[in-house]
């Protein structure tokens, strides 16, 4: 398997050669990063003229990512609105000798020894969303991995500017992005789902279509819910 690059007019390709039949194009949310697999034997400029001849429906897609919502920059004050698996909540900023962030009715409340650090509330309400979104991930992970009868994949979590998640097959390991902690939970479900079924199927073919509809058969409503959530800011 190998990588490269092209570049059509102001849109960058991301190629990757595999042992495949067809092409497969593709355009990622959130930010409308653009990927062809293709066969081993086709040649680069193959390829060039087949994303050539999709330039429109690229400039499309990526379209709807940039007209997408996004969210207004967090100053991290009392009372601004923050998101814990879909649900809003205002955050209240206490003082405390010992850092801590908790749910408390419908505030998001960060226990801080220093109020006023934005840097300082941020790390904090971030490593919390990782921490909560590593436990839902888990349980999620091992239900779907016992119902395709795979070994439960190891799995991480970052901050990732063009995917909400992706897997690396060879070593059956999943990344998923830390701002999914902000969407509802039947949504990072589909992230977990379409992330696994990878592990099955490589290629976003028929057979990986017909496993999606197996194992979570909503999940056309599910990506078309997180696709229409403002993004993040950043």
């Amino acid at each position: 398997m190998r990588k490269e690059q092209l570049k059509i007019g102001q849109v960058d390709i991301e190629v990757t050669f595999k042992p495949i039949k067809n092409l497969h194009l593709s355009v990622h949310p959130p930010k409308g990063h653009v990927t062809i697999a293709s066969p081993e034997f086709y040649d680069l400029e193959k390829v060039k003229i087949y994303a050539a001849t999709k330039l429109a429906w690229i400039k499309r897609e990526q379209r709807k990512f940039k007209e997408q919502p996004r969210e207004e920059p967090r100053l991290y004050v009392n009372r601004e609105s923050h998101y814990l698996f879909g649900e809003r909540y205002l955050l209240k900023l206490i003082g405390a000798t010992k850092n801590k962030v908790q749910p408390e009715g419908k505030n998001l409340t960060i226990y801080t020894k220093n109020t006023n650090d934005k840097a300082l509330l941020e790390k904090q309400l971030y490593a919390y969303y990782r921490n909560e979104l590593r436990g839902r991930l888990q349980v999620m992970i091992e239900k779907y991995a016992k119902q395709m009868d795979i070994e439960v994949p190891a799995f991480k979590i970052r901050k990732m500017k063009t995917k909400w998640g992706s897997c690396a097959t060879d070593h059956s390991r999943i990344w998923f992005n830390i701002e999914l902690a902000k969407k509802p939970l039947d949504c990072i479900e589909y992230i977990v789902v379409h992330e696994l079924v990878h592990l099955l199927e490589r290629n976003h073919n028929k057979r990986f279509i017909a496993l999606m509809d197996q194992f979570l058969p909503n999940w056309r409503l599910q990506k078309k819910i997180l696709n229409e959530l403002p993004l993040s800011a950043n």
